[in-house]
């Protein structure tokens, strides 16, 4: 399968969640190039921002368990990596 570059960005408003989603985001650190944490303590959220490579399979499934975590929020962009 194509390798892809991806970036992922990652909206916490559930802090709740972070145990499930560190442990994801654990699970699939062989595809993981670069993570980035941002806190917003004025509206009680946090940002994480992953760089990616990896295929269609293992970028979709990181994304898709991480969308199903209550109060989490994923948008992602995938580009071929020629």
């Amino acid at each position: 399968m194509e390798e892809r570059i991806g970036s992922v960005l990652i909206l916490i408003e559930n802090k709740e969640e972070i145990g499930k989603l560190n442990e994801i985001i654990s699970n699939y650190s062989e595809i993981i190039i670069g993570r980035q944490g941002i806190r917003l303590p004025a509206r009680n959220r946090s940002i994480i921002s992953l760089v990616l490579e990896g295929n269609t399979d293992e970028i979709g499934g990181l994304t898709g368990q991480l969308g199903r975590l209550n109060g989490i929020q994923v948008k992602s962009v995938v580009l071929k990596n020629k």
